[in-house]
């Protein structure tokens, strides 16, 4: 039994969808062209998708640079761009000269380092108030420069002798604690000396302690700048 009913709102749900599908095939023509044309506009202002965009530097240093020489295709090209690249090869004296002339330029400059030329100095030591302090350190006799002999003795003795470590154990430590107790005492001189001397100094006293006590732990052969004073020198 058909029902005409159903055959009715079929036929208007069939004359419904006409007017949408027209619609639809109307507007894709539209759509295409709006869709081709926003393509060519983003291709043209962001460039080949996939590729991020490149930046200020990275498109400059691809401008700036030069053309590149190929690769060498055998052992021989490669030498040959080396010895091109190295420059005009030296004769062996020559080479013996130019190692001299470096061997003299290096001696001459730890010379005048030696000798406390303010130029030749390393940065701690630069400075009037860093001259000062070696002076002082240097024109009086400091319990710290027994350190390193007496450490070396120590170790000597205990290889050689082990039944006497016993004994040297404790004379080791009296000696710490009075080359200690100096190192403090010349902390404390260098300080009050530098601050009458140099009253715009802006150092810590601390520092120069340091300073002062590290220079006195060497042995006096050994301390580079040369000391410029002698034992029991005045230092003004």
């Amino acid at each position: 039994m058909k029902l005409l009913g159903h055959r009715k709102s079929h036929g208007h749900q069939r004359a419904d969808a006409s007017p949408d599908a027209g619609s639809k095939d109307g507007c894709r023509p539209d759509s295409g062209r709006t869709s081709g044309s926003d393509t060519s506009r983003g291709s043209q202002t962001t460039g080949p998708k996939g590729r991020p965009t490149p930046k200020r530097n990275q498109s400059r240093r691809h401008t700036k640079k030069g053309p590149v020489a190929p690769a060498p295709m055998t052992a021989a090209q490669a030498r040959a761009r080396r010895k091109s690249l190295a420059g005009p090869k030296l004769s062996r004296e020559e080479r013996r000269a130019e190692k001299a002339a470096n061997r003299a330029r290096m001696t001459e400059r730890r010379e005048r380092m030696m000798a406390g030329e303010e130029a030749y100095l390393l940065p701690r030591d630069r400075g009037p108030v860093r001259r000062y302090v070696r002076d002082v350190v240097d024109s009086r006799r400091n319990l710290l420069g027994l350190f390193m002999p007496s450490a070396l003795t120590l170790l000597f003795v205990m290889f050689a002798v082990p039944q006497v470590q016993f004994y040297l154990s404790p004379a080791m430590l009296i000696l710490l604690a009075l080359m200690t107790i100096d190192a403090i005492i010349l902390g404390r001189k260098v300080g009050r000396l530098v601050d009458t001397k140099f009253p715009s100094n802006t150092e810590s006293r601390w520092r120069l302690g340091l300073y002062a006590a590290g220079r006195a732990s060497q042995i006096r052969r050994l301390r580079a700048p040369r000391p410029q004073v002698e034992r029991g020198g005045d230092v003004g």
